[in-house]
């Protein structure tokens, strides 16, 4: 009998258990009162931040939390979502972000001077790049108020990495496996889009975290023209493609046919000094341009616009 106790394995002990034991996961009425305390914050003072900073008004309200794995938790936010790697020294190296497309979307009409009355519910997609650089500067703010209302020490500021639509890979993956952390979700409106924006921390971070409310601070809160500032260098450095159409010359549907690799289509402006050439981006046409070559690089040299710098912005980021 002694021989049969001595080769029964051990079973391992339940991975919940022994995060509760360790400090990893928390009861049900302490996680649910860490959400709304971090709820509360957000509802009094997201607003309020934002408006100081853009002239717009948004109205936050505090949806619930749920407790589980760090990974289940990120896939709960669905394919609608900018999602962002965070963290924030003396406090948590492993935290996300997130904010719903819709919000990204409905801001972006509105700092291009769309009335809110004009501005309905969007069609949900993933975000254009401008689009994630906008919800960058979004994330930046809804992680400024988490930083001023949490014990971190060394006044260190929140880093927040370039989202990314949450259909792409965290960083975090590996980190996060078999971590339990909290789900907290809040709804944000901006005229009459509603949407969302969430917050996945590790409970072991959350169960040792005062929560206070944030000080107003004149320092701390920017202008409105530094926010649009921000804005413009985001997109000033965004990537776009541009497509260069140039018009050739006129062939029957007998000749195209029997073209073949090495035959040479003229250009239609052939006769002309200058060869026109037409730049576009996402559809929209921005400069005229004329034909030629540097060195043994073929290249083109814009001549004018055909859109104004307004409309070329307005068209890129709408």
């Amino acid at each position: 009998m002694a021989d049969v106790a001595q080769q029964t394995p051990i079973a391992p002990m339940d991975p919940a258990l022994l995060a509760k034991l360790t400090g990893g996961l928390g009861d049900n009425k302490k996680i649910g009162k860490i959400g709304a305390d971090i709820g509360q914050i957000y509802t009094a003072f997201l607003p309020d931040v934002f408006h100081s900073q853009t002239s717009l008004s948004i109205e936050v309200d505090y949806e619930g939390c749920e407790s589980g794995l760090m990974t289940d938790l990120v896939a709960k936010l669905g394919k609608d979502y900018a999602v962002s790697d965070c963290s924030l020294r003396n406090w948590c190296n492993n935290f996300m972000i997130g904010i719903g497309n819709g919000f990204v979307m409905a801001l972006m009409e509105r700092m291009l001077g769309a009335a809110p009355d004009t501005i309905m519910e969007p069609e949900v997609r993933p975000l254009s790049q401008i689009e994630l650089d906008l919800a960058a500067l979004v994330l930046d703010r809804i992680a400024g108020v988490l930083r001023s209302s949490v014990n971190a020490p060394g006044g260190f500021e929140a880093i927040i990495e370039p989202p990314f639509n949450a259909t792409g890979k965290s960083a975090y993956e590996e980190a996060m496996f078999g971590q339990f952390g909290m789900l907290i979700r809040l709804k944000i409106l901006i005229g009459k889009v509603a949407s969302d924006f969430a917050l996945i921390v590790p409970q072991r971070t959350l169960l040792k975290t005062t929560i206070v409310a944030p000080k107003p601070s004149a320092g701390a809160l920017k202008k409105q023209e530094e926010w649009m500032e921000m804005i413009s260098e985001q997109v000033k450095r965004s990537q776009v493609t541009l497509e260069a159409k140039i018009r050739l010359q006129t062939l029957t549907l007998k000749t195209i046919s029997r073209l073949v690799e090495g035959d040479v289509i003229p250009f239609r402006d052939a006769k002309q000094d200058d060869i026109c050439v037409e730049v576009s981006a996402n559809g929209a046409k921005m400069y005229n341009c004329e034909f030629g070559r540097a060195g043994d690089r073929y290249m083109v040299r814009v001549k004018n616009n055909v859109s104004t710098d307004d409309e070329i912005l307005r068209h890129l980021m709408g």
